[in-house]
């Protein structure tokens, strides 16, 4: 480890790049989702390169561009959330960006709206997919909202990316526990559904565990009963691909008996296997390429490799006003370098079995005291094992900071550090000690709270003229391309979806 990082030098430091992707529902000051539809001011969902939706017309989501430090990128995710909010609080009836990841009030699932990309193939495709997203899964599981860090170094290849993407999949349970923020939920999420939370109070206001750190990353989360039977391999770009491939074009009974189409016409997804694009499958970390136009993803990580990795796991904390701070991303860094520089042995299915159940044991018991994972075919107090992971990452820390100067990363691994040895200062002891000290055991009322003091604050910041005239333009520019886009368009839909979907179909 110390001969790596005494390699690491300034210039590829200096290239390190961040960008976040940070989702958040638009609902309205009680805290019940706004069913308008995604505002017109804020641009095309399908073009804009920074202000989108996710799965729904509610679900917005901001992206930033990689930056060169961990300031930058909470500075223009910040500015992000200023434009967004600027029109949320002119809307006829005024929104707020719902600042938790665990969603607001939600009506039924068949009320919940797809996303709407205007009527282009690829615009229609995106909504197709969501159609399917919601038969496969139920639309409210789409509602939960993340933070997605995106991270490159440069002179890493893409067998270092995957050996980096295996310690973290070892070693995610720190992250879990230092920024998990999503400890407890409304209960109307989970009705009708088996779940082994708790009522907090009465059990009217919310529902949790006592030692929860992240609920969305636990089974209530993201998680597929279907999906349970792939067992990807990130041993390389060979193995991962094929085992990718195999689930984008694997038939999958259940899903064959839905049917492409109904018998009304109507798209119920994009195909019957058991993915039906790579997106849809479910994890911590993603191996990322940036893709050509109509290319598939897994098609552009076969041809030119990995450029940059995805965490997927990171909550937004409700305690920062654009959903994480700066020391947070700090602190990802020195994480990722850390599983970039460590040994990382091959994985086996049994490893990957293991670390799935540590993640549902972090994720729902992380605090509890004495609370051992599987590492290395013995059990061992996550406790210790964290306590091992962030001396390591001291190092790290400290070379970063002499190499740009200050010492930002080291009090941030140092807040870090406190945070482990008392769980208390952790975001989901913060915010399970709020809702229930503060808010008679309220999470709505919680949450609402939280989402008006960040966008009072946020709308609090200056914002000039040239500002407002800035993403004014971005928002027309959009809207321009969109209609370029569905008047190039010369294929009738189902002729253009099939050959979108058999692009995969035919790869090798």
């Amino acid at each position: 480890m110390q001969a790596r990082l005494a390699a690491l030098s300034a210039e590829r430091i200096a290239g390190m790049r961040r960008g976040v992707e940070k989702e958040g529902l638009r609902v309205l000051p009680a805290g019940r989702l706004a069913l308008t539809p995604h505002p017109q001011a804020l641009g095309s969902a399908l073009t804009h390169a920074s202000i989108t939706t996710d799965y729904s017309e509610s679900l917005l989501e901001l992206i930033t561009k990689p930056q060169p430090t961990a300031q930058a990128c909470l500075d223009e995710l910040t500015e992000l959330h200023q434009a967004a909010h600027q029109v949320l609080a002119r809307q006829s009836e005024p929104e707020l960006l719902w600042n938790t990841s665990m969603p607001s009030l939600l009506p039924s699932d068949e009320t919940i709206p797809l996303g709407r990309y205007g009527t282009s193939n690829i615009g229609r495709a995106k909504s197709v997919y969501r159609m399917g997203l919601g038969h496969r899964y139920g639309r409210r599981m789409q509602m939960i909202a993340g933070i997605h860090y995106n991270w490159s170094l440069p002179g890493v290849g893409t067998d270092a990316y995957f050996a980096l993407i295996r310690n973290f999949r070892r070693q995610s349970f720190v992250l879990l526990y230092l920024f998990g923020a999503s400890p407890v939920l409304e209960p109307g999420f989970v009705a009708g559904r088996k779940h082994g939370l708790v009522p907090l109070g009465d059990g009217k206001g919310a529902l949790g565990l006592p030692h929860a750190t992240s609920l969305r990353m636990g089974r209530l989360g993201y998680q597929s009963d279907a999906q349970a039977s792939l067992s990807v391999s990130y041993n390389g770009l060979q193995g991962y691909a094929a085992s990718l491939h195999e689930a984008l074009t694997r038939p999958y009974p259940p899903y064959e008996a839905m049917g492409v189409r109904s018998l009304g016409g109507d798209y119920n997804q994009l195909g019957t296997s058991l993915l039906q694009i790579e997106n849809e499958f479910y994890g911590t970390i993603r191996a990322k390429r940036t893709v050509r136009s109509g290319e598939r993803p897994l098609h552009a990580l076969r041809e030119r490799g990995v450029e940059y990795i995805e965490v997927r796991l990171m909550d937004i904390n409700p305690l920062a006003p654009v959903g994480i701070a700066a020391d947070t991303m700090r602190v990802l860094d020195v994480f990722l370098l850390h599983c970039l520089l460590s040994d990382s042995p091959p994985d086996t299915p049994e490893e990957i079995a293991a670390l799935k159940h540590n993640q549902h044991l972090a994720a729902e018991r992380g605090r509890e005291p004495g609370l051992r994972l599987a590492c290395g075919g013995a059990q061992v107090p996550l406790s210790d094992w964290g306590t091992e992971i962030l001396a390591e990452c001291e190092p790290i820390a400290v070379h970063l900071d002499g190499l740009q100067g200050g010492d930002a990363y080291a009090n941030a691994l140092a807040q870090a550090r406190a945070s482990w040895s008392d769980s208390a200062q952790t975001p989901s002891a913060r915010v399970l000690a709020e809702v229930q000290q503060l808010y008679g055991n309220d999470y709505v009322a919680f949450a609402a709270a939280r989402s008006q003091t960040a966008q009072q604050q946020l709308l609090g910041h200056a914002w000039d003229a040239s500002q407002e005239e800035r993403y004014c333009l971005m928002a027309q520019q959009s809207l321009a391309r969109q209609r370029e886009i569905e008047a190039g368009d010369t294929l009738p839909f189902e002729e253009w979806r099939l050959r979108y979907m058999a692009s995969e179909q035919c790869a090798v």
